[in-house]
C-alpha cells in the first residue's frame, strides 16, 4: 500500500507539471468531410493543406491518399499507393505531395495526381544511425525556406536528417538518449520564420529547439506528449498535438501555452489521439484523429 501511495503521489506530481491554458474559441464542423458512399478512412495518420486550402489526408484505409476542398467536398483519391504503413504527409513548397512510410522505411515525393517523382529509402531498415539514404521507421518531414527538407527518422534511428531540395544528403544530428540533442522517438519537425527547428520527441515527452546545423538552443518539457507540430507564420506560434492527453494546444515560441482545444472522446468535437495537424489560411484547424478514423475540422466561433 505504501508503494502504491508513492506511485500515485509521483503520478499526481508529474501531471501537475503539464501546462494548461484557456479554451481556444473553436467549434467542430459536423459532417466534415463528405466521403464517397461506402468509403472509410481507417486510421488517419496525417493531414496537410495546400496553397488553395485544399486538404490532403493520409490513412491506412483502402484509399490512402485523398484530397478534399475546404468545404469537405471530395476531389480525388490516388488509384494506387506504393507503400506499407502510411505515417507522415506534407505538401511541399512546389505543391507536390510527400509521404513517409513507417514500415517501408521510405520518403517519397509525388505529383498531386499520384505519379512518383522521388524515392529515398529502401524496403529494409537502415543498418545504423549514420546511413545517408536509408531510414529506420521514419515518421514525417518538413521543409526549409529553400525547399530543403528535414526527415524525422524517428522510431528506430532517433535522428533528424537534412537533405537538399533535390534529395542530396547534407547532414544529420541526434542519437538515442535523454540528454540535450538526443532523442528517443523523433515524431515531427516544425520550422519557424527565423529558421529554428522544433523537434517533437514523443517518448521523451519534450520539444527540443535547434538551429539548422543541429545546434541545441533549448527545450520544452511541460507540454504533454508531443506528436504533431505545425507552425503558423501569421500568428508566429506553434500548434501541437498532445497525443496522450487528446488535446491540441497553441504554443508561443517561448513555450507558454496560449490555448487548449479538445479532450478525449468518440463523438464529434472529441479526439482520440491527435496524430498530426494542419492549419489553413483562415485559421481552421485539421486534426488527424487517429483512433476515431476521421479528420476533425475546427473553425473559429
Amino acid at each position: 500500500m505504501k508503494s502504491l501511495g508513492i506511485l500515485l503521489a509521483i503520478s499526481t506530481y508529474l501531471c501537475a507539471q503539464i501546462q494548461t491554458g484557456p479554451p481556444l474559441p473553436y467549434r467542430v464542423v459536423d459532417g466534415w468531410p463528405q466521403l464517397p458512399a461506402g468509403w472509410n478512412f481507417g486510421e488517419v495518420a496525417a493531414v496537410d493543406v495546400d496553397t488553395n486550402d485544399n486538404v490532403w489526408v493520409f490513412s491506412d484505409g483502402p484509399h490512402p491518399v485523398m484530397q478534399f476542398d475546404k468545404t469537405g467536398k471530395f476531389l480525388r483519391a490516388w488509384p494506387e499507393f506504393l507503400g506499407k504503413k502510411p505515417h507522415g504527409l506534407r505538401v511541399g513548397p512546389d505543391g507536390n505531395i510527400w509521404t513517409v512510410d513507417l514500415e517501408a522505411h521510405r520518403v517519397m515525393k509525388w505529383t498531386p495526381e499520384g505519379r512518383l517523382l522521388m524515392n529515398i529509402g529502401t524496403s529494409a531498415p537502415a543498418a545504423d544511425n549514420n546511413a545517408k539514404y536509408s531510414f529506420n521507421r521514419p515518421a514525417t518531414l518538413n521543409f526549409g525556406p529553400s525547399g530543403d527538407f528535414f526527415v524525422a527518422d524517428g522510431y528506430g534511428n532517433s535522428r533528424v536528417v537534412h537533405y537538399s531540395k533535390d534529395g542530396e544528403y547534407l547532414s544529420q544530428w541526434g542519437t538515442k538518449g535523454t540528454g540535450d540533442g538526443e532523442f528517443n522517438l523523433v515524431h515531427d519537425v516544425a520550422i519557424d520564420s527565423k529558421g529554428r527547428l522544433y523537434v517533437a520527441d514523443r517518448v521523451n515527452k519534450r520539444v527540443q529547439i535547434f538551429d539548422q546545423q543541429g545546434k541545441f538552443l533549448g527545450k520544452w518539457t511541460d507540454l504533454g506528449v508531443p506528436q504533431g507540430l505545425y507552425y503558423v507564420k501569421s500568428e508566429d506560434v506553434l500548434y501541437m498535438c498532445d497525443g496522450d492527453n487528446s488535446r491540441i494546444i497553441k504554443v508561443a515560441l517561448d513555450g507558454k501555452i496560449l490555448g487548449v482545444l479538445g479532450s478525449f472522446g468518440k463523438i464529434p468535437g472529441k479526439i482520440d489521439i491527435p496524430h498530426y495537424i494542419a492549419v489553413d489560411s483562415t485559421g481552421a484547424i485539421y486534426a488527424a484523429d487517429f483512433r476515431n478514423w476521421r479528420v476533425d475540422k475546427f473553425v473559429k466561433k
